[in-house]
């Protein structure tokens, strides 16, 4: 029985995979790196600094902290303010929540920065609804290690153990994905998995194991959860 959801955050909750892109872009090419659709995608799961560091190493360069640190922080600052006058949120997905909330544990569980993840979810008016938010500070290794969802799953438990309810097995836990790393890192801890035909294609979230997979979550109902995953 599904106890607790866990979202994935770019491309599940936010479409902003191009405007990442775009910010990226914009970024390294003073650097004169020119990051290519290819390069991003191959990229999917990485925190800021380990995506950084993965660009210019295709671009055949080895960048000191500084000038790593640098491209993060402009990075950052440029996705901003893509979003600053239109927040770009998946269709359905502020109901999906809101009604999920309301049955189920929910977590945010994102390679993306918490302040990030924060902003995004105020002005959404959807922190309420998380329990819990695991973010790039959290853990040390990107997805598709499992590191980050075993850090969900613990921190559900700790408030479970709390409130005195039985601590959640982990395929007590639905996952929601956009990209083959996050399915990986969930069905490593044991977790079901949803996979989300936003970013990449069905055949790639069903070869990184998905149990489902689906081209809209705008599609998906809490009971719609309740018979398919229970």
């Amino acid at each position: 029985m599904i106890a607790a959801i866990c979202f994935d955050f770019n491309g599940i909750i936010i479409d902003d995979e191009p405007l990442q892109l775009k910010a990226a872009q914009e970024v390294l090419k003073p650097e004169g790196v020119a990051l290519t659709e290819a390069v991003y995608y191959e990229a999917l799961g990485m925190d800021d600094v380990t995506f950084m560091r993965f660009v210019f190493k295709q671009a055949g360069r080895a960048p000191d902290e500084e000038t790593l640190g640098r491209a993060v922080e402009r990075k950052l600052q440029r996705h901003r303010e893509l979003i600053r006058d239109e927040l770009p949120l998946f269709p359905g997905v502020v109901t999906f929540i809101k009604a999920a909330a309301r049955r189920y544990q929910l977590g945010v569980v994102s390679m993306s920065p918490r302040a990030d993840i924060e902003h995004v979810l105020e002005r959404a008016n959807l922190a309420a609804q998380f329990a819990v938010i695991v973010s790039a500070e959290d853990v040390r290794a990107c997805k598709p290690d499992p590191a980050c969802y075993a850090t969900a799953l613990a921190r559900l438990n700790e408030q479970r153990r709390a409130q005195r309810q039985r601590a959640l097995a982990p395929a007590q836990c639905l996952v929601i994905e956009d990209a083959p790393p996050g399915i990986e890192s969930a069905r490593a801890v044991g977790m079901r998995t949803l996979g989300v035909t936003n970013t990449v294609s069905e055949a790639q979230l069903r070869a990184a194991g998905a149990d489902v997979v689906t081209p809209r979550l705008s599609d998906w109902t809490t009971d719609a959860v309740h018979h398919v995953f229970e």
